[in-house]
């Protein structure tokens, strides 16, 4: 019997979680967190250290992913719906054109809901999604029941009706825990894994593969299965930084914006919550091992690249703030590895990496790693020289933003230094990352940093010259001017 010829292109993995912090690898001394299969790929493979998501939370941030582009040029500055994906090049598309064989497990956060975006095949979750799940003006085909494979196959494996919001918990409860309801067997996260592994079996063994598992946890609900709530929920949690700058007063009274949450939670609230967001990670974890091991069992796991990173992250209490789309380190700093198994790309083992990456990188990187030409629009840059420990030339900063009401951001960071501007008041802020990691200290009023803050705040100046919403005009940052979530170049519903 003749061999099926292995292809001769690497298998790519591009793992994603939602919502997880860049510090809570227990790689990088996390106090509590315990995520061993993650740090096993760090010690194997390349972890980049200042890794950023230039628009911290889910349509923006994998606006970046799916097309390799900037903010200003995929146009997503913000969180709306409903603003369809008319990209001319986007990463499976690509790599489907080049005779990959393409699968997406999980969260895509698209629109419409069931575009392909280039993949052979999406098996769906995306988690609670709001504006397919009103009852009214909604077409059939965006429905909920329509759109959502995992909820199908929930409803038949239990054996009786079950919905996402079963338990009482909302999708942006980030203080609001407890354990899953179901079988652990049944949870989203054990699903997007067995789906994957599926694939794995079924896919055409002549062609590479490019798979993305993308995760929904931990974004809330927090509601790990009760044997890793157990491992977590009595131990004491760190105390979240509050910095210098804080307003307590005003986080006494709270501001539960649909964006971000800001109030002071102290108490067993803040535990639990810390608990079960911790306690996710760790699912995931174990998780994401019995997907390597699947790949293993199919006889591709050295064959195969692995990228593992997160589009967010989550607040989690700092400075009293929860959930996403702000700039500090919690909401904008994302985990990110590089795996190679088989060392088949020259990948400097067990190696660090601080040069300052977003996640507009993953798309040269894994056409790169494919000897897949990378389209002109992208604007992102391949990490494969950076892993190989060579010294390329490289960017200085990156460039972050978010629209979040009066809070709407502008951030510049290296990696040692950040210098954030809040667009609707002019208030600015800049942090030693390097001496405060935390960022308690703003020094953005010492007449030691001014020097510094003004550097900073030119290359602001210069990312914003000219944007339609006229925050600069190349010689100061104009506070006030209205936000737009969609720049205008990619429209709106």
């Amino acid at each position: 019997m003749k061999m099926q010829k292995k292809p001769n292109k690497p298998n790519l993995l591009l793992i994603t979680v939602d919502q997880m912090r860049g510090d809570c690898l227990s790689a990088l001394g996390h106090p509590v967190v315990e995520t061993p299969n993650l740090d096993a790929l760090a010690h194997r493979g390349v972890l980049f250290r200042n890794a950023y998501s230039a628009t911290p939370s889910c349509i923006p941030a994998r606006a970046a992913i799916f097309t390799g582009m900037s903010q200003r040029s995929h146009g997503r500055v913000g969180y709306q719906d409903r603003v369809p994906w008319t990209y001319e090049h986007m990463l499976p598309e690509e790599l489907a054109k080049a005779g990959y064989h393409t699968q997406c497990v999980g969260k895509m956060h698209v629109y419409p809901t069931r575009n392909l975006c280039g993949f052979h095949n999406v098996v769906l979750h995306d988690g609670y999604m709001h504006y397919n799940r009103y009852k009214h003006g909604v077409a059939a085909a965006e429905h909920f029941d329509a759109c959502d494979d995992y909820l199908r196959d929930l409803k038949r494996q239990a054996g009786f009706d079950q919905d996402l919001l079963d338990s009482g918990m909302d999708c942006n409860a980030s203080t609001v825990a407890r354990p899953w309801h179901l079988a652990e067997s049944l949870h989203p996260t054990n699903w997007a894994v067995t789906e994957s592994i599926d694939f794995l079996r079924r896919r055409d063994p002549s062609k590479p593969f490019f798979l993305w598992t993308s995760f929904v946890r931990p974004h809330p609900p927090f509601d790990p299965p009760q044997v890793y709530f157990d491992m977590y929920k009595d131990l004491e949690m760190p105390a979240p930084p509050v910095g210098d700058w804080v307003d307590e007063e005003s986080a006494m009274h709270g501001d539960p914006s649909p964006v971000t949450a800001f109030r002071k939670l102290e108490g067993r609230r803040l535990s639990r919550a810390q608990a079960a967001y911790y306690a996710l990670i760790t699912h995931l974890d174990d998780q994401i091992g019995r997907l390597l091991n699947g790949l293993n069992e199919h006889g591709v796991l050295n064959d195969t690249l692995i990228l593992f990173t997160s589009d967010h992250g989550e607040l989690m209490g700092d400075h009293h703030y929860f959930r996403k789309s702000l700039p500090y380190e919690g909401s904008a700093k994302v985990p990110f590895l590089l795996y190679d198994p088989g060392a088949n790309l020259g990948l400097q083992r067990g190696t660090t990496v601080d040069r300052v990456v977003e996640l507009r990188d993953i798309m040269p990187t894994l056409l790169e790693a494919a000897g897949v030409p990378i389209p002109e629009s992208v604007e992102g840059a391949s990490l494969l020289p950076l892993a190989q420990g060579q010294a390329p030339a490289w960017r200085e900063y990156v460039h972050g933003e978010h629209t979040a009401g009066p809070l709407s951001n502008h951030y510049i960071t290296d990696g040692r230094t950040k210098y954030i501007w809040f667009s609707q008041t002019g208030r600015e802020q800049l942090f030693d990352l390097t001496a405060d990691p935390q960022e308690c200290a703003d020094l953005s009023g010492s007449a030691e940093h001014a020097s510094l803050r003004e550097a900073f705040r030119a290359r602001l100046i210069e990312e914003l010259q000219d944007r339609e919403e006229g925050y600069s005009h190349g010689t100061e940052l104009i506070a006030g001017r209205t936000p737009r979530p969609v720049l205008a170049h990619i429209g709106q519903h």
